[in-house]
């Protein structure tokens, strides 16, 4: 047993929960969807599914690429569960690529490339916290004239 593998993967799933957390957070606030629970658990899995790919298959290679490709498809198809489609539109659409978004947090933390992560996390977090408001004064505007 290896404690400082055991410490930097730890570390990772840490990582990629406290990235993943302020955008189901904020997704729960304003949805009430998929969010608080969701979101972290998604990019635990991902970080986790990289983590083992790296135990398994060592160092890159193409075992990699099937395992994000697996990672992909797979919270794709979590994400289209958030989507919704009503008589009054189509709801769900940003929570879904936030979902998606946030596997890619996980499996970027996974590979040790914080910054990208970082980078992914924080844009997320931006475009829903500020073009939300800004969507919704355009809808409001639409529904006037």
């Amino acid at each position: 047993m290896n404690w400082s593998e055991i410490f930097k993967h730890c570390a990772q799933v840490a990582g990629a929960f406290a990235l993943a957390l302020p955008l189901g957070w904020e997704r729960e606030k304003d949805s009430g969807s998929a969010g608080i629970r969701t979101f972290p658990l998604v990019a635990v899995a991902s970080c986790g599914y990289v983590l083992v790919a790296e135990r398994v298959f060592g160092a890159g290679g193409p075992d990699h690429s099937r395992v994000l490709q697996g990672l992909i498809t797979g919270i794709g198809f979590i994400g289209g569960g958030a989507i919704l489609k009503g008589s009054d539109g189509v709801h769900g659409t940003a929570t879904a690529a936030s979902i998606w978004n946030t596997g890619a947090i996980g499996a970027a933390v996974a590979y040790g490339a914080y910054e990208i992560a970082i980078l992914l996390s924080v844009i997320n977090l931006l475009i829903l916290q500020f073009l939300t408001p800004l969507r919704k004064q355009i809808h409001r505007k639409d529904s006037t004239t």
